[in-house]
């Protein structure tokens, strides 16, 4: 398992271009958490951390596949560099004007959340380029994803750190000053200067007009929606069966899962059309929620949380190929970025429906709402399986190379074959 992997950091660039966006994607990684600690250290309510909170993860969500968008339109250094340091200084105003006046307050999270650079989906644009093989790509996605659970677990344990050595603004003003030189990395590596886009088709719609794109959208709005449910069903949960601890346990149960899922994933080639997988790993993944219904004790709930998290890397995996697959031509950097929008935007949703849902029946049908969602994720991903498939022969090295001018020679197709 190992052996596949160390064999991709081993490519030139490989580690740097992966350090670097993790480390650059430290900020919003840690936005809600840091938000919501500082706003508390300076006496504000949880009502207004919450919604400082929630303003910055919209903004967010708007701002990634618009920049994403002008990624593809004027190369990765142009538009990642400036992004991550205009969302630096926004959320500096923030950590020293506080949370007085409020519209400032607000004014500056939206800012630093509208300015977060695209770096995951420009990460994924950069592969092909660094990587020769197809297979080593397709780790590479499940490699990503896997290091993305790592970065979302360690975070916000870097938070605390950084607060019980100094404060809540100390965390606030050193995550962002590493999320530029995370960035910095990334931008000034030679594969990210010389990385362009193919020429895209003038369309207002962008990566928006692909049928097989739209479809991927739709079915991980669910998953996400499936995953930030379990976050809200789990507090009623652990309130009768031992409080915050057993809470902390169920959520890194999740990442730890997830984790493994997805090193075993991308150990392996694996062959066959990638949409017919992904409707077998959403179905696993849809099975494997509806077990936490049986709220067993604490140490066997924890136990299926990491059940429950197995098959979602995979799936984040398998979806990375297809939206390469997709992406109209020069659109891949937004496709990614919508790709991840839409989980974002799937799992607040998730977060809202679960809180009455538990209010009304409990826990128990609180954790009946992810197996829900991931069955008509599934549900969604069979309605479209024609549009989602792709051509025998069509794999993803030779569509992305349309986006790396050094692998001319490759085969390629037309914009209008992945629409």
């Amino acid at each position: 398992m190992a052996a596949g992997y160390l064999e991709i950091l081993r490519a030139r660039h490989a580690v740097r271009l992966l350090v670097g966006t993790l480390v650059g994607r430290l900020p919003n990684a840690t936005a809600a958490i840091a938000i919501v600690l500082f706003v508390r250290a300076e006496g504000g309510s949880y009502s207004l951390a919450g919604a400082l909170a929630a303003v910055y993860g919209v903004a967010n969500a708007v701002g990634q596949p618009l920049l994403g968008r002008l990624v593809d339109l004027r190369g990765q250094p142009r538009v990642q560099l400036p992004a991550v340091v205009l969302s630096a200084l926004a959320m500096a105003v923030f950590a020293f004007s506080g949370t007085d006046p409020a519209p400032l307050a607000y004014a500056a999270v939206s800012a630093a959340g509208l300015f977060t650079p695209p770096l995951e989906g420009g990460l994924r644009a950069l592969w092909p380029s660094v990587l020769p093989k197809e297979d080593q790509v397709h780790a590479a996605y499940a490699m990503d994803a896997v290091a993305q659970e790592v970065m979302f677990t360690l975070g916000p344990l870097l938070v605390t750190v950084c607060v019980s050595l100094w404060s809540p603004q100390a965390a606030l003003l050193i995550l962002n000053g590493l999320g530029v030189l995370g960035a910095l990395s990334v931008v000034v590596s030679p594969p990210s200067r010389a990385w362009r886009s193919a020429p895209r088709e003038a369309h207002w719609l962008g990566a928006l007009r692909s049928r097989g794109l739209l479809a991927l959208l739709g079915a991980f709005l669910f998953i996400g929606m499936a995953l930030g449910s379990i976050t809200v069903a789990s507090v009623p949960y652990a309130d009768d069966h031992g409080g915050d601890a057993v809470y902390g346990w169920m959520m890194a149960g999740l990442g730890l899962g997830a984790l493994a899922g997805g090193a075993v994933y991308g150990a392996r080639q694996w062959a066959g059309e990638p949409s017919r997988r992904l409707r077998v790993l959403v179905a696993l993944l849809a099975v494997c929620y509806l077990p936490l219904t049986l709220m067993p004790g604490a140490v066997p709930m924890v136990l299926l949380t990491v059940v429950a998290g197995v098959f979602l890397a995979p799936c984040i995996a398998c979806a990375f190929v297809l939206v390469d697959l997709h992406a109209p031509r020069g659109t891949v950097t937004e496709a990614f970025s919508w790709l991840v929008t839409t989980f974002t935007v799937g799992a607040s949703v998730g977060t809202g429906l679960a809180g009455p849902v538990v209010e009304a029946g409990g826990a128990l049908w609180g954790f009946a709402v992810p197996g829900a969602a991931g069955a008509v994720s599934l549900l969604v991903l069979v309605c479209t399986g024609r549009v989602l498939a792709v051509p025998a022969g069509r794999g993803v090295v030779a569509a992305s190379s349309e986006n790396d001018p050094n692998r001319a020679l490759e085969p390629r197709f037309s914009s209008g074959d992945r629409a």
